[in-house]
C-alpha cells in the first residue's frame, strides 16, 4: 500500500531535486510499485497525480480511455478535470496518439508577466527517458552542459522553444517511463539536439 505521507513526501523530493537538476534521471519505482497496475497510464504517472494535484487545482488526461482515467485520478485526488487550455496540470500518456505532446504544448497555459506560475504543468509519458536522441542542456541547475537522451517523436521541442521563448513565461514539464523514472525540463531549461 502507497503510504500518502512518506512514500509520497519521498517522491516529492525526488521530483524536487530533477526539476533543479534539468537532465538528471530520479528514480520513483519505490512508490510507484505500490499503485494498482494500469494499462492505460504508467504508475509513476499516478505518484505524479497523487502528488500534485488536489482540490485546488484542474487537470486534463489525453490519450486513450481519457474518460476512465480522468475519473480514477479525480477519484484519487480530488482535483477537477478541465480542458487543455484551462489545466494546471496536462498528462499525455503513452496511449495518445502521435503529436499529442505538440498540439498540448501549443495550448497550454503560459501564465502572465505579473502571474508566470499560473502557467501548466506538462507530464509525458515516454518509451524511456534514457537511451535515445542526445540533447544537449543549458541553464539554472547546469554546471555549463549536460546530456539527456530521451525517446521522443514529434516535433514537441521546436513548440516547446517557441512558447518558452520570453521568460518568465512558459511550460514547464516532467517526463516519465514505464520503469518509473522522471527527468525535469523547467520553462528556464534551453535544449538542443546534439550535431555530430
Amino acid at each position: 500500500m502507497l503510504n500518502q505521507v512518506h512514500d509520497i513526501q519521498q517522491a516529492y523530493r525526488r521530483v524536487v531535486d530533477a526539476l533543479s537538476r534539468p537532465g538528471t534521471i530520479q528514480d520513483l519505482s519505490d512508490a510507484a510499485r505500490k499503485l494498482d497496475h494500469r494499462a492505460d497510464c504508467y504508475g509513476v504517472t499516478l505518484v505524479l497525480a497523487r502528488m500534485l494535484l488536489d482540490t485546488e487545482v484542474t487537470f486534463k488526461v489525453i490519450g486513450d480511455n481519457e474518460d476512465e482515467l480522468t475519473q480514477h485520478i479525480s477519484r484519487l485526488t480530488y482535483a477537477k478535470r478541465a480542458e487543455v487550455h484551462e489545466a494546471d496540470y496536462i498528462f499525455v500518456t503513452h496511449t495518445a496518439v502521435p503529436g499529442s505532446l505538440s498540439e498540448a504544448l501549443k495550448l497550454a497555459r503560459m501564465g502572465e508577466m505579473n502571474d508566470p506560475h499560473l502557467s501548466a504543468t506538462l507530464i509525458a509519458e515516454l518509451p524511456n527517458v534514457v537511451g535515445g536522441e542526445r540533447r544537449l542542456l543549458r541553464g539554472p541547475g547546469i554546471d555549463q552542459c549536460t546530456m539527456c537522451e530521451m525517446q521522443t517523436t514529434g516535433d514537441w521541442e521546436a513548440v516547446r522553444a517557441e512558447r518558452n521563448a520570453e521568460f518568465p513565461l512558459g511550460v514547464d514539464m516532467i517526463f516519465a517511463d514505464g520503469s518509473h523514472r522522471v527527468l525535469a525540463l523547467p520553462r528556464t531549461t534551453q535544449m538542443e539536439k546534439e550535431v555530430h
